[in-house]
């Protein structure tokens, strides 16, 4: 018969409360795979197992939402949690290092009597937008098939790619010879098993000599970098064909025609200020652009993908995916969401939108680069 522990000696053992573990099963995290004569819970082996999954996730910052997708994903097995939690541990340790050189730096400058700027001070302990928002990529970024077609054919017949700011893998072609470049440690942490080697480097200084590639492809990461410019050339550098997946700022007729820009995130056009033209980045890669449909049942929820599905938005694993919504802030968040709820109730946005419903497609401002 398996041996069971009780809830106070895992208490003791974990360095929780017994109140945590209560929480813990209350909330359908961690519930006890048995109970005691007495009615107390008691846990197994695989209940420990899972608990100390939950505990490193939650040591490295996750909410608890965000750990019951990781735990609960069921393409990561107990190595591929361990390869995970070892990847978040080392990208955790590398930022703390980082942090510690530049400190050091400053207290010599200081020393010599030399200022820092406001920005070199607040460069210090900027984190990057994907370590923040990278959790939440399993629960809902997916490779929607239409997209990728429209990105695989575009590759013709390259067998080597190189895929920059990869995240977690989505749109990597399967019968490719994949490269994968992404410099957050989250996301690499992310990236499923058996996934392409994956290389932690920047768009703007790519680690590869001229046309080490027969292709180098970029999806929905582009407005991710600090110059799009130059890590658009870098890609043009080491590829023969570049395939980028990206949106037009420069037009506002998609931001007018989609309702949550529209209506209830006007912040977002500040989000573009400083974002080159179209034509600066197919510039860049010397090639043409090509506009994308979204279709209404698209299977990646990226920011436009739930235009016909407004209901999502108001899904916090949605949203937490999607980093406008960290980037406009929470108190815009929250009077958007809080604005499309009482419409949705009141049948207001049914009627403001009342044509999305004839729509199997829309042209929201996506395009793909191909040069």
């Amino acid at each position: 018969m398996e041996e069971h522990l009780t809830v106070g000696r895992v208490a003791e053992l974990a360095g929780i409360t017994v109140r945590t573990l209560h929480h813990y099963d209350e909330i359908g995290l961690l519930r006890p795979s048995a109970r005691t004569a007495a009615g107390h819970r008691a846990y197994s082996a695989a209940d420990v197992e899972r608990l100390r999954k939950v505990l490193a996730y939650r040591r490295l910052g996750f909410g608890l939402r965000e750990i019951t997708d990781l735990v609960d994903d069921p393409a990561t097995d107990a190595v591929a949690h361990l390869r995970r939690l070892r990847g978040l541990l080392l990208g955790q340790r590398d930022r703390a290092a980082a942090m510690v050189t530049a400190i050091d730096r400053e207290l010599e400058a200081r020393a010599m009597g030399i200022g820092t700027t406001p920005e070199e001070r607040l460069r210090m302990f900027g984190a990057r937008l994907y370590d923040a928002i990278g959790s939440a990529y399993p629960a809902t970024r997916r490779t929607e098939p239409r997209i990728a077609a429209r990105i695989w054919d575009a590759l013709g017949d390259a067998r080597t790619v190189l895929n920059v700011g990869a995240g977690t893998g989505s749109y990597e072609p399967p019968d490719r010879e994949v490269t994968a470049v992404e410099p957050s440690a989250v996301m690499r942490a992310l990236r499923p098993p058996g996934a392409a080697p994956c290389v932690a480097a920047a768009a703007e200084r790519l680690p590869f000599e001229d046309r080490s590639f027969d292709a180098a492809m970029a999806v929905s990461t582009v407005h991710h970098w600090p110059d799009p410019v130059a890590g658009l050339r870098e890609l043009r550098r080491v590829a023969r064909r570049v395939v980028v997946f990206t949106y037009d700022a420069d037009d506002i007729g998609w931001r007018q025609r989609f309702w949550l820009t529209r209506d209830y995130l006007p912040e977002f056009a500040g989000l573009l200020t400083g974002w080159p033209a179209l034509a600066d980045l197919t510039r860049a890669i010397g090639g043409r652009a090509e506009p994308v449909l979204i279709p209404w049942d698209c299977a990646d929820g990226f920011f436009e993908a739930y235009w016909r599905r407004p209901e999502a938005y108001l899904d916090d694993h949605v949203r937490r995916a999607v980093s406008v919504w960290t980037r406009v802030g929470p108190e815009a968040e929250r009077r958007a969401v809080r604005s499309l709820r009482e419409d949705l109730a009141s049948g207001r946005w049914a009627e403001r939108n009342r044509d999305l419903a004839a729509l199997d497609t829309a042209e929201l401002g996506l395009r793909l680069l191909v040069a």
